[in-house]
């Protein structure tokens, strides 16, 4: 799965996975999540998931949350620094957007 660094954007499917995190789930609650979040533009997939997951604990921008050892539903949640991914992003869009906007009324004067 294609993934930011530090400083690029996000892709969608990652934003909207640690925008869900921001409440304790477990995987398949992710999905469903991420599609209510995105009004069903984003379907993930298991392996994407797991794989953007996989990524997201190397980054720590999420972390497991301690639960009973005999679940098989492991639950993650996002951490400050993922937080902080998210309000850049968040600037990042607003400011996109806003660019847009100029160029588009400039335009259309």
């Amino acid at each position: 799965m294609p993934e930011s660094n530090e400083r690029g954007a996000l892709t969608e499917a990652v934003f909207y996975i640690l925008l869900a995190l921001y409440e304790p789930m477990h995987g398949y609650r992710i999905m469903q999540t991420v599609r209510e979040l995105s009004h069903e533009r984003v379907d993930l997939g298991a392996g994407t998931l797991y794989g953007a997951i996989n990524t997201l604990l190397e980054k720590n921008w999420i972390t497991p949350v301690a639960g009973e050892k005999d679940s098989r539903k492991k639950e993650y949640q996002i951490t400050e620094l993922g937080k902080s991914m998210v309000r850049a992003e968040v600037k990042r869009l607003e400011e996109l957007l806003q660019t847009g906007k100029t160029i588009l009324e400039r335009n259309y004067l």
